[in-house]
């Protein structure tokens, strides 16, 4: 008996063990490789709600840890994640720790003004991204490499997985499109974590005036760009679970139409309909809700189409899928009154628009970026800092 239990502890702890192994560890968890990097600093963070380490915030663990964090820096939605999207998030504080919150736009350029710069020595980045050109934390995040280099200071990223690092998909953008929802030529589905985005800005030259930011990394552990790692925590309000981060890519194109792709709902980016739509047997209503106070067609009943029932590993495949937006368009048949200007900077191209409206299919389109695709996954070799 004596022997079975020890077989069977012997075996419960390789597989605890294998588990411990096998798990990502974050890039923030690693306390020993950068608490040195901050000894007698003034600190900058950039996060908010994601940036967690098991339990507690980045923000609480340096204070326990009697580090100087001097100003907090959050991007769209808040330090606490719960303003709306493109919602002018202003200075304040943060009401737990009573840490300043600097605005991200009061300076020119929506910069950090001078004198929020000169108040720390070192800005931390721990967010979590979910690898998207037209989501915006990266964009804030280049903002900040802009004028940490600009005013000299470092920056240490606390790297993070990227839900979609596991595929490359999309057009490279074309400048000419740049905005704040497209800052840099690369395409829809980048495949980089934040680390690697950050080097590749670095090393590209990407940032005004080609300077370089003095930057570090810390690495994950236990991940590469296969990896299809769970967020612990939803990274905005309308990304409240992985079905949404997985569809992101192909239904966030109806932010561009009257077309409703569910926010104000319990599966936003995971529907789409209109009140106009026929021949659906699905429907929904938009409501005001936090994070999502006026939704498209609020309050109207949608028709459309479900999509939260599909497989992970069907979402996976299609990838940047036009056949939704092809569909609502075709349905309502509104030509010149179904896209906006807007339409062109989420996608990044002009062709795009002409041929949905020449009749041409979504593997046609797909077909235009397959050079573009192909010509980034070399480019951004030199960063990557995981096995692809």
């Amino acid at each position: 008996m004596k022997k079975l239990l020890l077989l069977i502890f012997l075996l419960c702890s390789t597989f605890w063990c294998q588990a411990q192994t096998d798990r990502v560890i974050l890039g923030d968890e690693q306390t020993s490789e950068y608490f040195p990097i901050l000894k007698d600093k003034r600190i900058a963070i950039f996060s908010n709600h994601t940036g967690m380490i098991g339990d507690k915030h980045l923000l609480d663990v340096l204070l326990e840890n009697k580090f100087n964090v001097v100003a907090i820096f959050s991007p769209e939605h808040g330090f606490r994640g719960n303003a709306d999207a493109g919602e002018h998030v202003s200075s304040s504080v943060d009401s737990k720790t009573g840490v300043p919150i600097l605005s991200l736009y009061e300076g020119k350029d929506k910069k950090p003004s001078r004198a929020s710069m000169q108040k720390f020595d070192i800005l931390i980045v721990d967010i979590q991204d979910v690898g998207l050109r037209f989501y915006t934390y990266y964009i804030t995040m280049c903002r900040l490499m802009d004028v940490c280099a600009e005013y000299n200071k470092k920056v240490l990223l606390l790297d993070r997985p990227n839900p979609n690092g596991h595929y490359v998909d999309g057009p490279i953008l074309d400048m000419k499109y740049k905005s704040g929802v497209g800052w840099l030529p690369i395409p829809i589905v980048h495949g980089m974590t934040l680390g690697e985005l950050a080097l590749m800005i670095n090393g590209e030259g990407w940032l005004p005036g080609s300077r370089k930011c003095d930057l570090a990394v810390i690495k994950c552990k236990n991940y590469t760009h296969q990896t299809k790692y769970q967020l612990p925590i939803p990274p905005s309000p309308n990304l409240p679970d992985m079905k949404s981060i997985y569809l992101y890519p192909a239904t966030c194109f109806f932010e561009a139409t009257p077309v409703s792709l569910g926010r104000g709902t319990s599966l936003p980016f995971q529907v789409y309909g209109h009140p106009n739509m026929t021949g659906y047997s699905y429907s929904f209503t938009p409501r005001s809700i936090p994070g999502a106070k006026n939704p498209p067609q609020l309050n109207k009943l949608c028709h459309g189409v479900d999509l939260s029932n599909m497989s992970d590993e069907e979402i996976w495949k299609r990838g940047v899928d036009l056949s939704y937006v092809i569909d609502a368009y075709r349905n309502l048949n509104l030509d010149d009154h179904f896209f906006r200007p807007f339409f062109e900077l989420l996608v990044g191209r002009d062709y795009v628009r002409k041929m949905i409206k020449e009749g041409k299919s979504a593997d046609e389109i797909k077909a235009m970026w397959k050079d573009d695709v192909e010509k980034f996954k070399v480019q951004r070799k030199p960063y990557l800092l995981y096995e692809e």
